[in-house]
């Protein structure tokens, strides 16, 4: 197989060689078909992030096909399409996984990052977090619903069921969440980088009431605002823009520094809220309303050696939606 790898924080990616991988008991091998590029590959890349353990292998919005199962996996076969998330593996014992909230369990393993991931032409995973995906037809179009479109899914069910939502930071999550939102008839409103007109067109093609940068009000007061931009000084800014009882939701892994704010905008029962990883039943209503929905994924492609460009370009916002890789 082969695979971009991470030898040390915040240096390049290396294309590798490496034996085929073979799956152990409850887990199967994927060939990779796509992956898609998350903002959080650059937080593993950057060491953002705790504890990462290079080598690893980045890359956390996987679809492919199946090609080997491990003992003891039933419910997949060869030849499946599976999508695989950041989410790859819990521990089922620890109070959190217990209670059904298995995206705080105390073990987990998270797919490129404690775990090698989709950055390779091959990867294993655990069956039982690998996603059956019939229908889904395109694995390009479908990769950047393994993260984006969960991890938006599951900041829009904390958001609550207001009318009027915000979204800060119209990447690869928002321009997802933007479609759902119309399709529940809720009215978006886009909040981009300063200047960033492409994004703010992008915005309004999708359905957007209004779209301005982020440092803009909107014309209107939120229900609930969420934050995807790894930005903290949104935060004070998003409350503001919130009405008496809205929330706002935080729904990146990684976040700069919150500054200090005045208590006048926390009260009147604001809510501020994060989103930590993902649940299998989030995915099983996510990936049965996205076809509902209508959801269409703008995506730019780049071949897995040029993994490093992709990255880069995320960094810098160079393109709008997200950057696939495509072995």
């Amino acid at each position: 197989m082969k695979a971009m790898v991470l030898h040390a924080i915040g240096q390049p990616l290396s294309m590798e060689e490496r034996p085929d991988p073979l799956p152990g008991p409850g887990q199967i091998r994927v060939r990779v078909e796509a992956c898609a590029v998350c903002r959080t590959d650059l937080h593993v890349v950057d060491g953002d992030l705790p504890e990462p353990t290079p080598p690893i292998v980045p890359g956390h919005e996987i679809v492919g096909l199946v090609d080997v199962i491990g003992d003891g996996v039933e419910m997949l076969s060869p030849g499946m399409r599976v999508g695989i998330p950041w989410l790859g593996h819990t521990c089922g014992h620890c109070p959190y996984c217990i209670a059904g909230a298995e995206n705080l369990c105390d073990q987990p393993l998270f797919t490129g990052y404690t775990r090698d991931g989709g950055f390779a032409t091959h990867v294993v995973a655990d069956a039982a977090f690998a996603f059956p995906l019939t229908g889904f037809d395109d694995p390009v179009a479908a990769a950047p619903l393994m993260c984006a479109g969960l991890i938006g899914w599951r900041s829009l069910r904390m958001a609550g069921k207001g009318q009027a939502i915000g979204l800060y930071g119209f990447g690869a999550a928002a321009h997802i969440l933007a479609q759902i939102c119309r399709w529940q008839g809720r009215d978006v409103y886009a909040f981009t980088r300063p200047g960033d007109r492409a994004a703010r067109e992008m915005a309004l093609s999708l359905g957007a009431r209004w779209a301005g940068g982020s440092d803009e009000r909107p014309p209107d007061p939120l229900d609930a605002a969420i934050i995807f931009a790894p930005v903290g000084a949104l935060v004070p800014q998003a409350l503001q823009a919130v009405k008496k009882g809205g929330r706002v939701v935080c729904g990146g892994i990684h976040m700069s520094d919150i500054p200090e704010f005045a208590y006048r905008l926390l009260w009147e029962e604001r809510q501020i809220r994060s989103v930590a990883n993902l649940t299998r039943q989030d995915a099983a209503e996510f990936l049965e309303i996205a076809p509902e929905a209508g959801v269409k994924t703008t995506t730019h492609v780049y071949p897995l050696e040029a993994a490093n460009k992709a990255l880069a370009d995320l960094r810098t916002g160079r393109f709008q939606g997200a950057a696939v890789l495509v072995p």
